[in-house]
């Protein structure tokens, strides 16, 4: 039998008993399913558990790997998916009420990519509905209700990716994939005390997936490590045909660098927040000395000032309101969960086309500014979010609205990003530090996290569930 022990080994640690034989993927899949339907409903971090095809897709593998046909490290791996993600066959909910018996025939771009793998698709991952697109005031904003963080499940994890970082910190899967407009895997994965990686705009090709703002949107991988993620982004990137704003397919493949890089320089964000929790602060200050002392420069730098918030969110604002057009022409946004969504489509429309266009202007001139940043340092870094895990009643409106410059940037900019575990609060939840790169250096992001985790084990720690 499996224990507990076994779920919480990162990829590569599986991989490598799976590749020497000494782990079966189809055990492996049936412990991870048998965890599943035990804290899944517990935790509301599913939509679908898909029993059969997980199982289908083990034996496979398994059947593969003992002729010999061992695809690489992904093989035989089980995963989560987030519901936003066509699977064949299967209800893709979007979160959101109004479409909770859709489905599709095909499965999206970035699982195919991991079928090839050879990964086993565990199921549907819970999120905040439409992804947030429409705003809410509640992280029970959702067709399954508030993804409880397994570290304290009166608290939530962080959204849109809920259900993702659940699963991941609660090894209910080996890892999970997510998808980030603004802040949608970086978040959760600091509230999870997992590690989440945005890749560059357009690494990842989006067909098969819901479209909230086509010129913001990435998916990316939550798991244990950022080793695990560099592995993982391996196989989901490339270029899509289907996607209008994939990279060409030189630019789109990814190669995963894991020696270290030297000298990793580190800009110290002095303005990333106008006011951090003081236990954050000081969990922070300690990450980047364990950074100097494992042998990166450390040096203090600001982001350029300007309305690029506000660019960010007209732009957003104008996407959704466009991809979701028939749902709020039809008013079936009044079937929404949250109060903030059903009306939030609303407040979109209201923006204008010439602040569009200003917005867009206002990207090219940011980009550029980004760029001259980068040429001194390779990454900027920051604490991911200023406080750690609210309690789920919270309301983000009115008690958890606070500016988000990098956020904002390394979105609107499409710059890689990740977020790996800091340390822990006195309350024993989990905090996070980010990495931004310049864009298509995911493996500047990965470098510096990599170093972290290999001078700290705040990212082996497990929730007491």
């Amino acid at each position: 039998m499996i224990g507990e022990d076994v779920l919480y080994l990162p990829v590569v640690e599986l991989a490598a008993r799976i590749k020497s034989h000494a782990l079966s993927p189809v055990e492996l899949t049936e412990a991870y399913l048998a965890r599943s339907e035990k804290l899944g409903p517990r935790l509301n971090a599913y939509v679908t558990i898909l029993r059969e095809r997980a199982l289908r897709e083990a034996r496979e593998a398994e059947k593969e790997i003992g002729a010999g046909k061992y695809r690489g490290p992904l093989h035989g791996i089980p995963y989560a998916a987030k519901d936003l993600l066509a699977a064949a066959g299967a209800p893709t909910t979007w979160g959101a009420r109004p479409y909770a018996k859709q489905q599709f025939d095909s499965d999206a771009n970035v699982i195919r990519h991991l079928r090839e793998a050879g990964a086993v698709l565990l199921g549907k991952a819970a999120m905040i509905e439409l992804a947030g697109g429409m705003g809410y005031r509640y992280g029970t904003a959702s067709l399954t209700g508030g993804a409880k963080n397994p570290w304290n499940e009166t608290c939530w994890t962080c959204g849109s990716s809920s259900g993702s970082g659940a699963i991941v910190a609660g090894a209910l899967a080996a890892f999970a994939i997510g998808s980030e407009t603004w802040g949608s895997i970086l978040c959760p994965s600091a509230y999870c005390g997992i590690s989440g990686l945005r890749p560059t705009f357009g690494r990842v090709g989006r067909s098969g997936a819901m479209a909230l703002s086509y010129s913001m949107d990435k998916l990316g991988p939550m798991a244990r490590s950022a080793d695990d993620c560099g592995f993982i982004l391996v196989a989901l990137a490339g270029h899509d045909k289907s996607d209008k704003h994939s990279l060409p397919d030189d630019d789109a493949r990814f190669g995963y660098v894991r020696e270290p890089r030297k000298p990793l320089r580190i800009g110290r964000l002095t303005n990333a927040w106008t006011s951090v929790q003081p236990e954050i602060a000081r969990i922070t200050d300690a990450a980047f000395d364990t950074l100097r002392r494992a042998g990166a420069t450390i040096v203090d730098v600001a982001l350029p000032e300007g309305p690029w918030e506000v660019a960010a969110g007209v732009t957003i604002s104008v996407e959704c309101a466009t991809a979701f057009d028939e749902l709020i022409e039809s008013v079936r946004v009044a079937e929404l969960d949250d109060p903030g969504s059903r009306i939030g489509g609303y407040v979109n429309r209201t923006v204008n086309g010439a602040d569009y266009v200003r917005a867009q202007r206002l990207r090219s001139v940011l980009q550029e500014k980004v760029d001259f940043l980068f040429d001194k340092i390779d990454v900027l870094a920051a604490a991911t979010l200023p406080l750690a895990a609210t309690p789920m009643e919270t309301n983000l409106e009115t008690d958890l609205s606070f500016a988000d410059p990098l956020g904002g940037i390394g979105n609107f900019c499409g710059l890689p990003g990740m977020s790996v575990p800091s340390g822990f609060t006195s309350k024993k939840l989990p905090a996070g530090i980010q990495f931004v790169g310049r864009a298509l250096d995911d493996n500047a992001v990965l470098a510096a996290a990599n170093l972290f985790q290999s001078h700290s084990d705040a990212h082996k720690r497990r929730p007491p569930l």
